[in-house]
Formats: C-alpha cells, structure tokens, sequence
C-alpha cells in the first residue's frame, strides 16, 4: 500500500516527512539498537506525577531471569481495584513501560485500576519466546499477588499498543487456553499479529513512523530461529476464537497493521466475542502518540478511554 501526504489527515501531515525518516531509520538494526538503549537510559525508572509508582523485580518462572515491573496505583483508592498488566510497544525491538506513561496515567484516571507493566525483553537481548514468557510470567505474578497489592482478584485486563498488543493479544489467548488466569476483558490496540505481512496494508507501505521494511526488519528479530511459529508468537495464527475475553481496540486506516487488526476483530465477532472497534481514516502508525493534539488522536484516547470505562464498569461491577 502506497501512501502518499495527501492520504494523511490533515492534522497529522506536521510529522509526515520526519516520521518517514524514522521508519527508514527502524530498516537497520543499528538503529533499532540505539533506540534500544537510549530510551531505556533517558527513561528506565522515571515516575509519573500524580501517581503511586513504584518498581521491583519478580523472577521468570523459565530461566529464573529477574523481570523489572513498574507499578502504578492512584495515590487515594478505596477497596480492592481491578489491575491491568499492560505491555509497552516498540516492534518487539526497543521500549520501556516509562514510555507511555501518559496512557497509563489515562487509565487510572479515567477508571482507578493498578497498572502492573514489565519490561520484557527485547528481541536484541533474546528472540521469543523470551518476550512473551516475561509477559506471561507477569500475568501469573499478578494472580498470585493480586490481593497484597491492593487488586481484585476475580478478573484482570491485558492492554498495549503495537508490539505490546500482540504480546497482549497472544498472553490472553494462553491464559484462556490453559486457564492459568481469568482475563475479564483486554485492549491489544493496533496490534503486531501478523508474522506473514502478506496483506495489502503491509505490502508495499511506505507510510510514517512504521513501515513495511521495518515492520519485516522487526518479525525477522523477534522471530529470530523460530521454525514453528504458533499463535503465542503471532497471534493471527490463531483458529479458535471462542474463548477470548471481550476486546477494545482501534487501528490507523493507513499504517501495516490495518489488515492484520481487522481480521483478528472479524474473527472474534464471528465468535460472537464483544467488541469495541473504530477505524481511524488517514492515520499511520501511532498517531494518537506522534500528534497527541490532533483532533483526530484525541477522537482516538476519546474513544479508547469511554470503552475502557463502560468495560471496566460492566466487567468489574
């Protein structure tokens, strides 16, 4: 898919031209490495104002690495609250939770949770199921420490842009397969699913921010030896829907994942699994975090934000 500035809603068209450099940037793996260690040394342990955060270390049930979690709680919350493990993006390739913290800060604003957020290896230090397992292993920290944090039990949320909508995605569907956990509903927003990037959104896409060589450069990384791939690496590999928690999602009409994000939400809705779902005409990848001022990426945190409660309020009653 070719795209072009005159696809680009208008009020995103101020990062077009820097955002093409940068998913030029992300087709050598010299950048990807860059990114890597300069985001996590300007951000790694960085607070939110406003909010309780704190950070610890819980061990990988696989190979006993230590995983570096932040936790984030609203700083008067009454009663136990539903916690979200939420998982950061950045192509499987680079990223902290630090990152996204206004998100995070969104969420228990919006509805007060506790934001339980790894910092999962990335594909430079170790291929999956490195990655995912820090996710997954995650998730069942949470299970069994829920209560001590000040959690609720009965269910969880799963959440994350990108690469972290796929590990998202992919930890949701394992938690219901085996039932290690009870996920009452998640978000993998614009997710990264799709390991065979054979659809029309992907080929050829040249658009800002995230493009098709850099989203091959990054499946090449994170699948790095994997001759089997299943669906807790790529989660469009899925074929039984059937369990899946209710979802909330959205993706831009132009960047790589479009495709990808809309058959995982027709097959979910053909499972008759609830789903929130918008479509945002002429936005590349991340938008709503490159232009957070456009009316267009606030229509996007609008929409994200009010499902997010009305699920919240109707799951965790």
């Amino acid at each position: 898919m070719k795209v072009t500035r005159d696809m680009v809603d208008q009020d995103l068209r101020v990062r077009y031209a820097a955002g093409r450099m940068v998913a030029r940037f992300f087709h050598t793996r010299w950048f990807a490495l860059l990114m890597f260690g300069f985001t996590g040394a300007i951000l790694r342990g960085r607070n939110i104002r406003g909010l309780v955060c704190r950070e610890q270390h819980i061990p990988s049930r696989n190979d006993g690495s230590p995983i570096r979690v932040r936790l984030y709680r609203p700083t008067a919350a009454v009663g136990p609250l539903p916690v979200m493990l939420y998982l950061h993006g950045g192509g499987y390739i680079h990223g902290v939770p630090e990152q996204f913290g206004s998100l995070i800060k969104a969420f228990i604003e919006t509805e007060p949770c506790i934001i339980v957020a790894p910092d999962y290896r990335k594909a430079g230090e170790a291929p999956y199921p490195a990655a995912f397992n820090d996710c997954y292993d995650t998730l069942l920290w949470i299970r069994d420490n829920a209560a001590s944090i000040g959690g609720r039990t009965d269910g969880f949320i799963v959440a994350g842009p990108s690469a972290g909508g796929g590990l998202a995605a992919a930890v949701s569907l394992k938690a219901t397969d085996t039932g290690d956990a009870k996920i009452a509903f998640q978000m993998p927003l614009y997710p990264m699913i799709d390991d065979r990037q054979n659809s029309a959104s992907v080929v050829g896409n040249d658009a800002p921010i995230w493009d098709e060589g850099a989203n091959r450069l990054a499946w090449s990384r994170y699948l790095d030896g994997v001759m089997n791939v299943t669906p807790y690496a790529a989660a469009a590999r899925c074929t039984d829907y059937s369990k899946l928690p209710p979802t909330i999602t959205y993706v831009g009409s132009l960047e790589p994942f479009r495709d990808e994000t809309k058959i995982y939400v027709e097959n979910l809705r053909r499972a008759n699994i609830p789903v929130e779902f918008e479509v945002f005409d002429g936005a590349y990848h991340a938008f709503e975090v490159v232009v957070p001022d456009a009316p267009i990426s606030k229509r996007a945190n609008r929409f994200l934000m009010e499902n997010f409660q009305k699920f919240a309020r109707r799951y965790f009653p």
